[in-house]
């Protein structure tokens, strides 16, 4: 079995991309084309790609109440656009994307715990890691890696999981699914101030969340120090049984939304560093989910270098 164990698979779907935001919004349908086209490369030619089921109701409702499951859904508009919030926008397309964006997280969860994948690369839209149990916000209408975090744990019977999320933005809405469930351990690095305003160090959950802010023009070896400063050896000491990763390259220089300076060798960086606990840790299991990244050409560069990481 072990040698017929995938090394990283790719899940993604067209439903993704009929997530229509409309003119000028940064969270368009050519983020993952982009993506596409730099995992079409010959270097990624022998991963395999998989599709996406939606999520069921009872998946959702392990992170966002049932209330907010409805409010997103009925959101969704029969033509044209509805917004929920100045920056989250729905299509007709919405409803599907959201539901197999989340789907796809738990199919990779699924794939890892049955180890016919070792890794798992989730190229998914709309985002998810500002959604809150009780809320769709900042471009993401349910939280994907929640939504994969609470399946692995009830769905598997893990006893911990990790979710690292390095997008330059707050996993707001992952910090406050799990911010007093202790089998989860959450860690983020983001530029602050920065939208959503969360993520001080001084939130810590129940002892659970570890939180680095980052000051504005922070480059890569300021990034780097932060997480060698003891959170990567805070996810040794929680050995966990599957790593999340939130994969935003929204942190790189040229991203137009924030200002810290990371480069792709920085997301090579902290995949290695991840994926080498998770090889000591728990059978190299690592599910990624994408996350931001504005700027096509760096989000392709750095997608191609973190999914590069994730399958050495």
């Amino acid at each position: 079995r072990l040698a017929a164990m995938t090394p990283l698979t790719i899940y993604t779907d067209p439903a993704f991309l009929g997530h229509d935001t409309g003119a000028g919004h940064p969270e368009r349908a050519d983020r993952l084309r982009a993506i596409e086209r730099a995992l079409a490369a010959p270097a990624f030619a022998a991963l395999p790609r998989a599709g996406a089921a939606a999520a069921t109701r009872a998946q959702l409702e392990r992170v966002h109440t049932a209330a907010a499951v409805d409010r997103v859904l009925a959101a969704v508009p029969g033509e044209g656009l509805a917004w929920i919030d100045g920056d989250t926008v729905l299509s007709p397309g919405s409803r599907e994307a959201a539901l197999r964006a989340a789907g796809a997280v738990c199919a990779a969860v699924d794939a890892v715990a049955a180890g016919t994948t070792r890794r798992a690369f989730c190229a998914v839209r709309p985002p998810g890691h500002h959604a809150e149990p009780d809320r769709a916000m900042g471009f993401c209408l349910f939280n994907n890696v929640a939504v994969g975090a609470a399946h692995a744990l009830a769905a598997h019977g893990f006893e911990r999981v990790a979710i690292v999320d390095f997008d330059v933005h707050h996993g707001n809405g992952t910090q406050a699914a799990f911010e007093r469930e202790p089998r989860v351990l959450f860690a983020s690095s983001h530029q602050s101030p920065l939208y959503p305003g969360t993520g001080a160090a001084s939130e810590t959950g129940v002892g659970n969340v570890v939180n680095l802010p980052l000051a504005p023009g922070t480059d890569g070896a300021g990034f780097r120090a932060a997480w060698d400063g003891g959170a990567l050896d805070r996810i040794v000491a929680f050995h966990p049984a599957l790593i999340f990763l939130s994969a935003g390259f929204d942190a790189h220089r040229l991203d137009p939304l924030a200002a810290l300076q990371l480069v792709e060798e920085d997301y090579a960086w902290i995949t290695e560093r991840l994926c080498a606990i998770a090889d000591d840790s728990c059978a190299g299991r690592v599910v990624s989910a994408l996350e931001g990244g504005y700027d096509l050409g760096a989000l392709a560069a750095s997608a191609a270098a973190h999914v590069a990481a994730l399958a050495a």
